[in-house]
């Protein structure tokens, strides 16, 4: 009952803060960027809340906490310094002035104009329509789940539940309520993680006697690579945990849901203290996340860890079963929230992206959306209508090549962005034939790699293709005609 009246007031307070952003939403620029006057505090906690979804809490955390230990650590470590404190250091700057010099507002349009390559952004623009829509169409999944588990709501019917209302605010308010819808769920999200591993701790004896327990555990549930494995599982290989902390850290370098935040700023005074409150919200998330799962060792015996009639292990109940058996019912209620808060602010953000890769992206007449007529903000918030209803569809009937979508999203979309993208922010060497170069070659090594690695081996895969185009794109630039001054001059004014 609890629960309930938490979630009531929580989806409620979302909608009136949907209302209020309409009334601050006139043109494209402020649909799309809130207009560009986003402080430190709402940008860093946005960003935040936009990297850590459901899926860290529930699936992440409990296959990286049982199968890696206390070193599923590093990836909440890297997650902090690399993809939260160094991007904001390394990219922010530099986004937010080019695009603002070449009247850029997504990452498609970013690269057409740094580049002089018009044939770009519509290719660009139909790899996030391709893989972020599936990967919206997951998070939806995952949350119409959790809420049938914890709150007994059929799956269809918890399905729409999360469309309605992540539609209402996000069409009404646009990015500006995105934001701050994201810093109250931030909030939530710090304070519940903090709280959550607090009492699981507590339970265990204090977190530092959790640990050492852990550490004794570890072995006999996961026993080392080349010993006879448990429930048909080793502890993964040193290549396996880097391929994961670089794919979840550097790699969201490259995802557009994430530098759209840079180009949303205020100024370039906020980001250094948006990237120390970045970071110390990362820490505590991914901390709080990866100890938890962890955890599971002390909590779980190779007999009571949740299973298959097969005997293989549910990695995604462990966490939900771990939570709903060890925390009282008002703390518990306060992590649904914290879990609905990490995988709504995630999906707004996937969904704003995805709608404007068609408004904005093959918009054919993007020149007069930037005067901030009515109609394209009408536009954006129509697609972005359609496209949560197309997510439903996805996340309801799970077609099977929208499964496999789903599992190159990542790797397919970073891969294909990343070089680009950060090579075109520091170099003027960069040509338009190595940009093309670097957006298919990190496309076609992720799709190769999935399928002859398979799914299992994804991370490294993903982590291959984020790699080979910094290799492409300035060899393909030692040899193909210089980039065009002129535009050379307009990007790099002032940076």
């Amino acid at each position: 009952m609890i629960g309930i009246i938490f979630l009531v007031i929580f989806l409620a307070l979302m909608t009136g803060i949907g209302i209020w952003g309409m009334r601050k939403t006139k043109t494209l620029g402020d649909f799309f960027l809130g207009g560009r006057t986003l402080g430190p505090w709402v940008s860093a906690v946005a960003y935040g809340t936009s990297y850590f979804s459901a899926v860290i809490f529930i699936g992440f955390a409990g296959t990286q906490g049982w199968q890696f230990g206390m070193n599923a650590l590093w990836i909440a470590i890297g997650n902090a310094v690399i993809g939260a404190l160094a991007a904001w250091l390394v990219l922010a700057r530099r986004t937010r002035r080019m695009t603002q010099n070449l009247d850029a507002m997504t990452m498609p349009e970013y690269l057409q104009e740094r580049y002089g390559a018009k044939h770009l952004k519509p290719v660009a623009a139909s790899i996030i329509f391709f893989f972020l829509l599936p990967y919206s169409a997951s998070v939806f999944k995952g949350l119409g789940h959790l809420f049938e588990a914890v709150f007994h709501i059929p799956y269809e019917y918890a399905l729409l539940i999360m469309i309605a209302f992540t539609g209402v605010y996000l069409i009404l308010g646009g990015y500006f309520a995105i934001a701050v819808t994201d810093f109250i769920q931030g909030i939530i999200m710090f304070f519940g993680a903090a709280l959550m591993i607090y009492v699981l701790s507590k339970q265990g004896g204090g977190y530092f006697e959790t640990v050492r327990k852990v550490t004794e555990l570890y072995p006999a549930h996961v026993p080392p690579a080349g010993s006879p494995p448990v429930l048909g599982i080793n502890q993964p290989s040193v290549l396996t945990v880097i391929s994961l902390v670089f794919m979840t850290s550097f790699g969201t370098w490259g995802l557009p849901q994430m530098t759209q935040k840079f180009y949303a700023i205020k100024n370039e005074q906020v980001i250094p203290k948006a990237a120390i409150v970045t970071t110390v919200f990362a820490l505590m998330i991914g901390f709080a996340a990866y100890s938890t799962g962890a955890f599971a060792h002390v909590f779980f015996t190779i007999d009571t860890v949740p299973k298959t009639e097969t005997g293989r292990i549910l990695y995604d109940l462990i966490v939900p079963t771990l939570l709903t058996t060890h925390l009282p019912e008002v703390l518990l209620a306060l992590i649904m929230l914290l879990v609905l808060s990490a995988s709504m602010s995630t999906l707004s953000s996937l969904v704003l992206v995805s709608s404007s890769s068609v408004a904005i992206d093959m918009n054919p007449n993007r020149a007069e959306t930037k005067t901030g007529k009515d109609h394209s903000v009408a536009m954006m918030r129509l697609l972005s209508g359609v496209f949560i209803i197309i997510s439903y569809f996805i996340s309801r009937f799970q077609i099977s090549i929208i499964v496999y979508l789903m599992s190159l999203s990542w790797g397919a979309v970073s891969g294909s962005f990343a070089a680009p993208y950060i090579l075109g922010l520091y170099s003027k060497k960069v040509t338009k034939a190595a940009a093309y170069a670097g957006l298919l070659s990190g496309l076609g090594v992720e799709i190769a790699l999935f399928f002859i690695l398979g799914a299992s081996r994804s991370p490294l895969a993903a982590s291959i293709a984020i790699v080979v185009p910094f290799i492409v794109v300035p060899v393909v630039s030692l040899f193909t005609a210089p980039p065009d001054k002129a535009i050379l001059d307009k990007a790099f004014a002032g940076v």
